[in-house]
């Protein structure tokens, strides 16, 4: 691997024509590259198919572009504007939150803080070096420190306090775990030795700064980066607050047991359980003090999370919102890298809708930002929808090397490349839903305003060595150019935006390889879609799974929680299945009474990626009404070849399934055959496990094509694989699996009711 590097991303990426799009890049012992966008027809290098091929389409610049290395605020925190400096009382205070911490020993960690490092003033409620309590004050030029006695528990609730007295200089630290059956990783039986009492006296006097306060963190400063937060909480932090006195110990008593603090001297009542809707709620952190001193989350804080008084009768914060006021943090946590743009470009109008990039070449080092260009009127008769959230809960994923026994899962020794690691050397990209955090909390929030790895054409999977997601869908995107088709592509992000209008001007809507995560508004608008006569070309598998949720204002950010059934990499924490973007249950969509057969005929049913296999024809398929669909094709056995582990039906896999909701009417065309025992019956299925669930044994291991009508003269075609879309371009497209797609679309573009 080159010890050169660039790499980016775009601030969008769905535009249209007229469209200003910005690119934040970063390079590591590069000076300068030099710039085309290329329109990006097929990612794989792989020389059993067309290998890569771009095609460049314009020089934005006239010359080479300077580049220089970009930094990353890690970690998730909330800012407090306090521009009247505030937060901190000129005399006495007290400062108090409940915790939840996951990883005390981790070193120092911002609870409630208003402090400067560089400058050594304020104040700052901690977790010092060695995993304690403790209050910092700073004047200016010295730094006082008192810690607790007792350490802190993981994953146990406490409620923690820190008074000053400014006429005797006096430091007290309250420390006392609060724990009931639900809330806790232990049970109020376990004895307990963590309850601290310290008072000491300082010689510092805190010096007063106007700078915001900060949950979760603390101000510092780098030679290299300049300002930036570091000493990232992990864990949640609940109801918090200041008062300009010293508590007594009965009030810091009634405060951890739920009390109110007292209105007189109250410099500001933080109100974590504050502005949850029945949509969700946002990253405000409210102010219910006098002065208003709202914070505002950086990172994505997760809320909708349990807190201290959590009683486990509830298990949605919709029911009991006082309840749910844990806020979590993670030092690893990343939503948008936060780099300035490095150069800008203005989509043409001429520009042919499609999926492109920013090349950018220098140094001995390459890299590719992709983006896709949708048209500004519908032409086409095909759309290529391109599941951008897909692509998120992907993006990064570091567990294929990080975690134990992922060969076992795969059937496959790891087959490393440089983006492997890049990534591995980079932390600061972020993670994947798919990767947990440093504390071992499951990943719920990813993005695309940051470097993706797997958003690049070469890019393959370190599980399998084939390509995965986008680069796997390029596939597609190749065949549609090698048949000539006229086509336009359009996103899901587009589609959760727009709804059914942005399927509308098409007749047939092709999927990409694995459209897994979907929405309610993307679900609603295919179903609708295809109910008004809309076809749907399924070329993928597992799709239609989980559900996840966006913000209208922020379409880069996704939320998605893991839990009940489905092949999941982790679980949720009981009572935070909901969605804090838009306050639904999360989860597989099955489990919400939506299964993926009802809308496509066929759901997931196996993963295994030692190799794929061809399928055999059915009896259906030879039916009058149907055997179009295999017209030019004249072998039984099909799809004995393919970039997706040398066959047609592999890696994930869907069937037809009457039981689960695929329509009466489907045709079962073609089925796959001959898995083995590294293909295992999907999890949400298994109620006991035994000897059996393995495709060697397992019936319902399999891979099936059908074609289904819908209302009004609609239709949909599924392939039930994964690996069919990287079949499609092999030989040029002179194959079966290419004769049998083209005659489905070849039927579906034409105008009028399909009739089956």
């Amino acid at each position: 691997m080159s010890t050169a590097l660039i790499t980016g991303y775009v601030d969008r990426i769905s535009v249209q024509p007229g469209d200003t799009l910005r690119f934040m890049i970063s390079a590591e012992g590069v000076g300068e590259a030099e710039l085309a966008i290329v329109r990006l027809v097929h990612g794989d290098e792989n020389p059993a198919g067309p290998g890569f091929i771009e095609r460049e389409v314009a020089r934005p610049l006239p010359g080479p572009i300077e580049l220089r290395r970009q930094y990353t605020q890690m970690g998730s925190y909330v800012e407090i504007p306090d521009p009247q400096a505030r937060v901190l009382p000129d005399g006495s205070f007290t400062v108090h939150a409940f915790i939840w911490p996951t990883l005390p020993a981790k070193g120092r960690q911002g609870v409630l803080t208003q402090w400067s490092a560089a400058d050594k003033r304020g104040f700052a409620l901690v977790l010092n070096e060695a995993g304690r309590l403790a209050l910092w004050l700073g004047d200016g030029k010295e730094v006082a420190e008192v810690a607790a006695d007792k350490p802190l528990a993981a994953r146990d609730w406490y409620f923690v306090a820190a008074s000053y007295d400014a006429a005797t200089r006096s430091v007290t630290l309250y420390q006392e775990p609060v724990i009931n059956p639900y809330n806790s990783r232990l049970s109020p039986i376990a004895p307990r030795d963590d309850s601290s009492h310290v008072t000491a006296t300082v010689s510092v006097a805190p010096a007063r700064l106007a700078r915001p306060a900060l949950f979760a963190g603390i101000h510092d400063r780098a030679a290299s980066r300049g300002d930036f937060v570091g000493a990232v909480f992990n864990g949640k932090i609940d109801r918090a607050g200041i008062q300009a006195r010293v508590l007594s110990r009965r009030e810091l008593d009634e405060l951890k047991s739920g009390a109110e603090p007292p209105r007189e001297d109250l410099v500001a009542r933080w109100d974590t359980s504050a502005g949850y809707t029945d949509r969700g709620i946002g990253d405000r952190v409210v102010d219910t003090g006098p002065h208003g001193l709202h914070g505002i989350g950086r990172n994505r804080p997760i809320r909708a999370m349990t807190g201290y008084n959590w009683r486990g009768r509830d298990d949605c914060f919709r029911l009991a919102p006082s309840q749910y006021g844990g806020i979590m943090f993670h030092d690893d946590a990343l939503i948008d890298s936060g780099w300035e743009p490095t150069f800008e470009w203005q989509i043409p109008a001429d520009l042919k809708s499609g999926v492109y990039a920013a090349r950018l070449r220098g140094g001995g080092a390459e890299d590719h930002i992709s983006f896709f260009v949708r048209p500004r009127t519908p032409q086409a008769k095909i759309a290529m929808l391109m599941p951008l959230a897909s692509y998120l809960a992907y993006a990064n994923e570091r567990f294929v090397i990080d975690t134990p026994g992922v060969e076992l899962i795969t059937g496959h020794p790891l087959i490393l490349n440089d983006y492997d690691f890049a990534l591995a050397a980079h932390p600061e990209w972020g993670r994947s839903t798919y990767d947990h955090y440093a504390d071992g909390d499951g990943v719920c929030y990813s993005s695309y305003r940051r470097p993706v790895m797997g958003l690049r054409p070469k890019h393959r999977m370190a599980a399998t060595g084939i390509p995965w997601q986008f680069p796997a869908d390029l596939s597609i995107v190749c065949w549609l150019e090698q048949q000539g088709y006229d086509y336009d592509v359009i996103t899901d992000e587009d589609l959760h935006r727009e709804g059914v209008a942005c399927l509308k001007p098409y007749n047939v809507v092709l999927n990409g390889t694995h459209s897994e995560y979907y929405s309610e508004r993307m679900m609603d608008a295919t179903e609708e879609y295809l109910a008004a006569g809309g076809r749907v070309m399924y070329l993928g598998a597992n799709g239609y799974y989980w559900v996840v949720a966006f913000r209208d204002e922020e379409p880069w950010c996704m939320e998605v929680r893991k839990l009940d059934a489905g092949s999941r990499a982790w679980q949720a924490a009981p009572g935070e299945y909901y969605l804090a973007t838009t306050g639904e249950k999360s989860g597989l969509w099955r489990i919400r009474g939506r299964t993926p057969q009802k809308l496509t005929g066929v759901g997931f049913t196996s993963e295994g990626m030692d190799r794929s296999l061809p399928y055999r024809r059915l009896p259906d398929s030879h039916d009058p009404a149907v055997s179009w669909v295999f017209d030019g094709v004249h072998n039984e056995v099909f799809g004995d070849f393919g970039l997706g582990g040398n066959g047609a039906a592999g890696i994930e896999i869907d069937r037809y399934d009457l039981g689960l909701g695929t329509p009466p009417d489907t045709w079962l065309l073609a089925t796959s055959f001959g898995f083995s025992d590294a293909y295992p019956h999907v999890v949400e299925e298994v109620m006991f496990n035994y000897p059996g669930l393995g495709g060697t044994q397992d019936f319902q291991v399999r891979a099936d094509v059908t074609l289904c009508a819908t209302t009004n003269g609609g239709a949909v075609f599924s392939t039930g694989s994964i690996a069919w879309g990287q079949a499609l371009p092999c030989a040029n497209g002179d194959n079966d699996v290419s004769r049998i797609t083209a005659n489905v679309i070849e039927r579906f573009m034409r105008d009028g009711p399909i009739e089956l």
